[in-house]
């Protein structure tokens, strides 16, 4: 096992405490009235930002760079060989204070396209202008640790319009006008929405109708320039004093969070074209490739493919790519994909929650250790949630990956890990790489003389660690 740093990310978005209490980052410098921001903590094996492993002799070396020393003994032979020599996943700890900017990500054949194509044109891959950074698809997945607001993937038509029909203003309208307004020929859309058929990728030939609709209301909204965006936030809190229903109200709710973030930005109205998500801590949602999707406040686990391609179509100060946005578009609506709830039956008895996506490259593991015959609460919370699919599926067995690069981070209180004859401390923010070589691992509780140690080593008052709360990334057992 070896200590693994996280890289820090800041950017605008991103908490002023958050994530600075749980990984104990001091104030950087600056005037000590001027909070920073610390958006995303990453433990990374991604060429733009690799985490930093140290070594036993005290040494320092890039994950990046450990892997392709060693392939087999970091990753086992079964993921090196899928894989090459390359971590399969990206693994972070996010907190957004403010909404996240609208963005997909793009599909497999997109990313090796654009990045093909920006490596022809020769855009430095740092270039802030750059929107593909690698050749993979992303598809991520999202664990709340608190309280995690976001809006995802489109929402039926019907859906659609209940809201923008309930906001009164001229882009709203226009929108709903592209989602009523059929196609009766195709090659021939109405004359109004004829610039958008033209950003429609070639797949859209196969499409129904319902989704060259869904496309043209979309484009109408990232395509509008700012002085369209005038009156938004008046027309939303008006609409959220009309309508009834929590969903109507989440939507509504995430569309005004995001319109006061960003005034006069028209895309905000995408929002109610999509699904609100409001996750409690434990509770997760996966997002494949192309899935339209903002993140609008909250902290979280994230998980996903080994990539930093992002497509953004508005909701930021940042680079906007909406050609490769809207090829990459998934316009199918469809409901957010909770990844635990197949998977929780197996995990009521051992206070972890497994949450495994449907894809070869990561799974995760949000777990608790305390004295013998204490619950964590959380997993009284999720067996209520999820207690219909418990009573029909039964228990069955966990078993955390013995094999394969995994990385475990103590999210609160202290952690013992022991693999082989090796034993490792973990406080609060702390983690440590486990290669595959390492084989099975145990996670329990720091015991007294532990305590006493971990406390030394963390310059804390001595004092007893009697639980701990943990993340494990890996890949698929």
């Amino acid at each position: 096992m070896y200590p693994i740093q996280a890289v820090q990310k800041r950017y605008a978005w991103g908490s002023h405490d958050r994530l600075q209490n749980m990984f104990h980052v001091e104030h950087g410098p600056g005037p000590a009235d001027v909070p920073e921001t610390l958006a995303e903590m990453w433990f990374s094996g991604h060429e733009e930002s690799p985490s930093p492993l140290t070594l036993p002799d005290g040494s320092q070396v890039a994950l990046t760079q450990a892997i392709r020393r060693d392939p087999a003994t970091m990753l086992g032979e079964r993921d090196s060989q899928s894989f090459g020599p390359v971590l399969p996943y990206l693994f972070k700890v996010i907190s957004a204070r403010i909404p996240l900017s609208l963005q997909v990500h793009p599909l497999d054949f997109e990313a090796r396209a654009g990045y093909n194509r920006e490596n022809a044109l020769g855009v430095p891959r740092q270039a802030s202008d750059r929107s593909f950074k690698d050749t993979l698809a992303k598809n991520e997945m999202v664990v709340a640790l608190e309280p995690f607001v976001a809006s995802v993937g489109f929402v039926p038509i019907s859906g659609q319009l209940t809201l923008l029909r309930a906001v009164d203003h001229p882009l709203a309208r226009l929108m709903a006008d592209a989602l009523t307004a059929r196609t009766f020929r195709l090659g021939v859309p109405p004359e109004r929405f004829a610039q958008a058929d033209a950003m429609m990728p070639v797949s859209s030939l196969t499409w129904p109708d319902s989704r060259r609709r869904i496309f043209r209301a979309f484009h109408a909204a990232v395509t509008s320039p700012p002085e369209e965006g005038e009156g938004i936030c008046e027309a939303l809190e008006e609409a959220m004093r009309e309508l009834k229903g929590a969903r109507s109200l989440a939507a509504l709710s995430n569309a005004l969070e995001a319109a006061r973030a960003f005034p006069g930005d028209p895309s905000v109205l995408c929002l109610l074209m999509l699904n609100p998500v409001c996750l409690e801590e434990g509770e997760s949602v996966y997002i494949p490739a192309g899935t339209p999707h903002a993140y609008i406040h909250g902290t979280a686990a994230e998980i996903m493919t080994n990539s930093d391609n992002v497509l953004r179509a508005g909701m930021t100060p940042k680079h906007k790519d909406l050609p490769d946005f809207l090829k990459s578009l998934d316009c199918q609506p469809s409901v957010p994909i909770d990844p635990s709830s197949s998977m929780l039956a197996t995990l009521i008895m051992r206070n972890m929650v497994t949450y495994r996506p449907n894809i070869r490259e990561y799974m995760l593991v949000y777990g608790h250790v305390e004295e013998e015959g204490a619950t964590w609460p959380l997993m009284n919370a999720l067996v209520h949630r999820y207690g219909n699919l418990v009573d029909r599926i039964g228990p069955r067995q966990l078993v955390i990956p013995r094999r394969g690069p995994r990385i475990l981070l103590c999210t609160e209180g202290g952690l013992c890990c022991q693999a082989g004859s090796q034993t490792v401390l973990l406080g609060q923010g702390e983690a440590v790489f486990i290669p595959s070589s390492d084989g099975r691992i145990d996670i329990s509780m720091v015991t007294p003389a532990g305590a006493d140690d971990l406390a030394r080593r963390r310059g804390e008052a001595p004092g007893s660690y009697a639980h701990g709360s943990f993340l494990l990334a890996s890949t698929p057992g």
